[in-house]
């Protein structure tokens, strides 16, 4: 099994940078909340990330099965229930005809890694390690 690591780092108030590769993230929360809205907020990329991942696992099942893809656009809704999303709804819009989409959308369903981890939760473990924040 591979694994992959990002990290982030507290930059004051609630904005967070975080480390994701070669790629540096921003993140923060709305003003209303007590951020300074410099950022998307953490639930943002949560959607993004179902969002993107999505409308990639479309574009590689349709490039495995050779199908020509004339469009793909993804909107993703998170439902709030507390401190969590209560319901994800993910619409897809292909310019497909209905039966060739939904082939796709099956097909992108099993190869999703975001919805399929969202579906089946891992085990999150939390520990502190004693140091610095560097």
């Amino acid at each position: 099994m591979s694994t992959r690591t990002v990290n982030a780092e507290w930059l004051g108030g609630y904005q967070v940078r975080v480390d994701a590769g070669r790629f540096d993230l921003r993140v923060d929360e709305p003003e209303s909340v007590g951020g300074t809205d410099t950022g998307p907020q953490p639930t943002d990329y949560l959607l993004a990330s179902v969002a993107s991942c999505f409308a990639l696992a479309l574009v590689y099942s349709a490039r495995k099965r050779s199908v020509e893809l004339p469009s793909a656009q993804v909107t993703v809704t998170g439902t709030y229930d507390g401190p969590r999303f209560a319901d994800i709804a993910i619409e897809v819009v292909t310019g497909l005809p209905d039966e060739d989409a939904e082939r796709l959308i099956a097909s992108a369903e099993r190869v999703c890694y975001v919805t399929n981890t969202l579906r089946r939760p891992p085990t999150i473990t939390v520990h502190h390690r004693a140091g610095q924040a560097s």
